[in-house]
């Protein structure tokens, strides 16, 4: 398993990362807006905004360089 982690490469971690972090804030805004009954639109829009965009940047650099080779 430790091998394993250590050949995957920096970009796919990168979106491994993202999409975990999308994962987390959905379950503490949940939370959070259950508990306060206050949701936060904008912020839940910025944060989703921000790393849908870098997951497909991600996606996009890995397409090109898969056509290149």
């Amino acid at each position: 398993m430790v091998r394993r982690i250590g050949t995957i490469k920096d970009l796919t971690k990168y979106v491994v990362f993202s999409i975990i972090v999308v994962i987390i804030y959905t379950i503490a805004e949940f939370v959070t807006s259950t508990i306060t009954g206050i949701s936060h639109d904008v912020l839940t829009g910025c944060v989703y905004g921000f790393f849908a965009g870098e997951i497909v940047l991600c996606g996009m650099i890995k397409i090109f360089k898969l056509k290149r080779e």
